[in-house]
């Protein structure tokens, strides 16, 4: 799971070695995962016989975990808690936010910056910085003109969604979500 192989931080030492909390704070936040609380117990019982070494011991910890009617459901079950894992690895919303910062400040007047994001922490990441960029904080109904002009205009009010052709041609972008802004 780690892009940088020389890293310390791996899903082995979270998994082995992070507190309950800690592991229902990942699994619910870079997840999104309802069922964080009972899957991080099971992991807590789990390793107090022994350590989380495979990919397959933690599916089936997972699994035993929950519930027939969320086993049942399409999908894996453990898809979001091996997102999670990969996201806390590699530490990916900062460094997607850092990116999109400094992609912002290396415009030049007229350029733009487009992000696609695949899921909802990518695409909130991406709304609050584009909003921080087009937005002056002042108080509602006081009349008074801002000294610093904007430096940055959404080329979009609303995010853009993949259109029925395109969802017929690319299944996969059905998650898709696109942004746009422009240096002024």
């Amino acid at each position: 799971m780690r892009m940088n192989q020389t890293q310390e931080l791996t899903a082995e030492v979270i998994l082995n070695e992070y507190s309950f909390n800690d592991l229902v704070y990942y699994f619910s936040r870079y997840g999104e995962d309802s069922n964080a609380k009972y899957i991080a117990r099971k992991i807590e019982k789990y390793r107090e016989t022994k350590r989380i070494e495979t990919t397959f011991e933690l599916v089936d910890i997972i699994k035993s975990a929950l519930p027939q009617k969320v086993l049942s459901k399409k999908g894996h079950p453990a898809k979001k808690i091996f997102q999670a894992l990969r996201i806390a690895v590699n530490d990916e919303l900062r460094v997607f936010e850092d990116s999109l910062k400094q992609a912002l400040e290396l415009l030049n007047k007229d350029g733009r910056v487009v992000v696609i994001t695949f899921h909802s922490l990518e695409d909130r990441i991406a709304k609050t910085v584009f909003k921080e960029k087009t937005t002056i904080n002042i108080p509602k109904h006081i009349p008074i003109v801002p000294d610093n002009i904007l430096e940055y205009k959404l080329l979009h009010k609303k995010v853009i969604l993949p259109s029925e052709n395109e969802l017929e041609n690319n299944n996969r972008a059905h998650s898709a979500k696109l942004r746009a802004i422009k240096k002024i």
